[in-house]
């Protein structure tokens, strides 16, 4: 195995499952919310939190977890945006935030996604629910399967919505575990950055939409989160901010006003862009500085590249060492384009940082007879 060192300047501490303590001044931060939760999205460092496990009710942000189900959905081809859905009676009775939609009228995925993202609306969340399960029963089941699949043991689904139901509660850790899944499907962007839409019913009616989350016009780098509120959960918000390589998730349960709310947010946010950074350690569109070994090939050696991004995220202006261990048996042509030919594993000061896979950003053929005699003419030349 071979094995490389790199020297960071600005960067310190464990990252992920490593850290565990809390980082030194964070528990001065002043967070008014019933409980908080701040973290790292790329490792899942967590910086500061408050009642992080407390089951509490938390409104309107269950539906992360309905969006992240629909966005999976469309990921496994199981769905498209310009599917269109009929909406149910069930469906179209939906109290509290909706957009209206007409039983028996037939809307898009995306537009349905759309009024889920921006509006909040209960009656598209039953909708696509009842689309993709047959009934918000089963839509609900499959919620808590895959809450479980994502460590969030601390959360109980009775409702796709967020509705006050007094068997349903989650916690801040667990809506910070949804988003950090959800913010994984670009799609989900498309919709998350929408400030104010119409959405369009039939017979040229429309219902306006306004997005509630206040951080996409007041806070830098602000793209995506969900807001709550209901009497019994207070007002809530999950958010996520990304400036340069750094993108972080916050949330909050509890708060006494809406104005509280956004204010702990930018409290949390600010104290995590002032004093951490996150370094770029293998980026995956680049070739690593050093091509590996290939038998039996018209080349004899190979560039390769990691299969996703690898980040070091720790505490600015501290230093650490970062080594790598490529995990590649003898590699045969042919190699083509894309092969996963091995893995690496990056080291942050002799603590396992991550592994990935490592890829083929190049073709090599297998050697022809020819090749060999041609090899055998050239070294006989010298």
């Amino acid at each position: 195995m071979k094995k490389f060192v790199l020297f960071l300047s600005s960067l310190a501490l464990t990252v992920g499952t490593a850290f565990t303590a809390r980082v030194a001044h964070a528990e001065e931060l002043t967070v008014s919310s019933k409980s908080a939760y701040l973290m790292d999205y790329h490792s899942g460092t967590v910086l500061y939190e408050k009642n992080a496990t407390t089951h509490l009710p938390i409104a309107s942000m269950c539906k992360i977890m309905t969006l992240l189900l629909c966005m999976e959905e469309i990921d496994a081809g199981n769905l498209s945006v310009d599917d269109t859905v009929k909406v149910s009676h069930h469906a179209s009775s939906m109290g509290g935030s909706q957009v209206y939609i007409e039983e028996g009228a037939e809307y898009t995925v995306g537009r349905l996604l759309e009024s889920i993202v921006v509006a909040s609306a209960n009656d598209s969340c039953v909708a696509m629910a009842e689309t993709i399960a047959g009934s918000e029963e089963l839509f609900v089941d499959r919620m808590n399967t895959r809450a479980k699949e994502l460590n969030a043991n601390d959360t109980l689904f009775s409702n796709c919505t967020g509705l006050p139901r007094e068997t349903q509660y989650s916690c801040a850790k667990d809506v910070a575990y949804m988003m950090q899944a959800l913010l994984a499907h670009p799609l989900y962007f498309e919709y998350s950055k929408i400030r104010n839409d119409n959405f369009p019913h039939p017979g040229d009616r429309v219902t306006q939409m306004t997005n509630t989350n206040k951080l996409l016009r007041t806070y830098e780098g602000c793209d995506s989160g969900k807001t709550g509120f209901t009497n019994q959960a207070g007002f809530c918000l999950a958010a996520s901010a990304k400036r340069g390589n750094m993108r972080m998730i916050s949330v909050t349960i509890g708060s006494d006003s809406s104005a509280e709310r956004f204010d702990s947010h930018k409290t949390l946010l600010n104290y995590a862009f002032a004093n951490y950074t996150n370094k770029v350690i293998a980026d995956h569109t680049v070739p690593l500085s050093d091509k590996l070994s290939v038998l039996g090939g018209k080349e004899t050696a190979i560039s390769v590249k990691t299969k996703e991004d690898v980040f070091s995220f720790g505490k600015k202006n501290e230093k650490e060492e970062i080594t790598s261990e490529l995990n590649c048996g003898k590699i045969k042509a042919p190699v083509y384009e894309g092969d996963e030919i091995g893995s690496i594993t990056y080291y942050k000061n002799n603590v396992e940082l991550k592994t990935v896979p490592l890829i083929a950003s190049e073709t090599v053929e297998r050697a022809s007879v020819w090749d060999y005699y041609k090899t055998i003419a050239e070294n006989w030349s010298y």
